[in-house]
């Protein structure tokens, strides 16, 4: 009979790590391509429905921050600092108690370089919350209560690769400054040979694999791949194609592609194009309000939820924490 308050003393011994709240994690929404449009009423019924639901999503699991993964402002990007764009696709949407005060981390996408980026630079100084401080830069934090590291390179791939224009599906084809695209890669390739954190990721507008309407960026599985390959890369992140993916190739790389915040693609024409066995997941209905991603970082794993706008869990899957080099 006298096992029950021992078995009570021990369940509350287990539970008293929880006491001060969630276990220890960094915890951040992935989302791209979430523009709204450049006629009233400067946003879309799916750039609402997500913003909505990663108000929501924040509300109840928390976020450190929100990674915006380009093609902020469609079709042309801003013009300047003080573009109304800012306020009726940015701040007017993403308006929610529990996001007023969550950080955007923000790189440009081949749209938002039809227009002036060095004005979504500067409005850094003008939102609390948008913090774009340079086309490519570096990111770093701790797992709060550890000393589990996480790094993340933001790129500017439109310069890697040049524009291309989204809507007629053409590869970008070279960069409009040759040596901006060579300082940036080995930027990348001296910061990814240093990287001494628990977890490495690199994010960019352009995929480097995908099935959809884009498909793979040549420019990218040529220069960006080799890298993330030999410096041991947890995920790269991206956007551009219309739509919510996850693929993973035999380097146990993880390719993050959440595209869906604005407009949803169905398009699988590059199915063949992705080598066998890499795609784990796509999600392109064309009468979904689309989505984005939410990553959990602990100790020990890396998980990465895919979340219909809607609210549904879509797939969920995870990635070691890296082998200390």
């Amino acid at each position: 009979m006298d096992t029950w308050p021992a078995l009570l003393v021990l369940q509350a011994l287990l539970l008293l790590p929880l006491a001060d709240g969630a276990p220890p994690a960094l915890r951040f929404v992935a989302v791209g391509d979430w523009g709204g449009v450049p006629n009233a009423p400067f946003h879309t019924a799916r750039e609402m429905a997500n913003a909505k639901e990663i108000a929501r999503t924040v509300q109840i699991l928390g976020a450190d921050f929100i990674l915006s993964l380009g093609d902020n402002f469609y079709f042309t990007g801003v013009q300047d600092a003080n573009d109304k764009r800012f306020q009726e696709t940015f701040e007017d949407v993403f308006s929610d108690r529990s996001l007023r005060n969550v950080p955007w981390y923000v790189l440009a996408g081949n749209h938002d370089h039809l227009g002036n980026v060095s004005a979504q630079i500067a409005y850094s100084k003008i939102s609390k919350r948008w913090n774009f401080p340079s086309p490519f830069y570096r990111l770093r934090f701790k797992i709060p209560r550890t000393n589990v590291s996480v790094a993340i390179f933001m790129l500017d791939t439109v310069t890697i690769c040049g524009n291309s224009d989204d809507f007629l599906s053409q590869q970008p084809e070279r960069p409009q400054d040759l040596e901006l695209a060579r300082t940036q890669l080995s930027w990348l390739k001296k910061q990814l040979a240093a990287a001494k954190e628990d977890y490495v990721l690199v994010a960019g507008h352009y995929p480097v694999w995908s099935i959809a309407e884009h498909g793979p960026t040549r420019c990218l599985v040529k220069q960006l791949r080799p890298l993330l390959a030999t410096y041991g890369v947890t995920a790269y992140l991206c956007g551009h194609d219309h739509n919510l993916q996850y693929l993973q190739d035999e380097n146990g790389v993880g390719y993050v592609l959440s595209g869906a915040g604005n407009f949803m693609d169905p398009s699988t024409r590059h199915q063949r194009k992705v080598p066998n066995g890499y795609l784990r997941f796509h999600y392109g209905a064309e009468d979904s309000l689309g989505g984005f991603a939410y990553v959990e970082i602990n100790p020990k794993e890396m998980s990465i939820t895919y979340i219909e706008a809607s609210g549904k869990s879509l797939f969920k899957t995870s990635l070691p924490r890296r082998a200390r080099p």
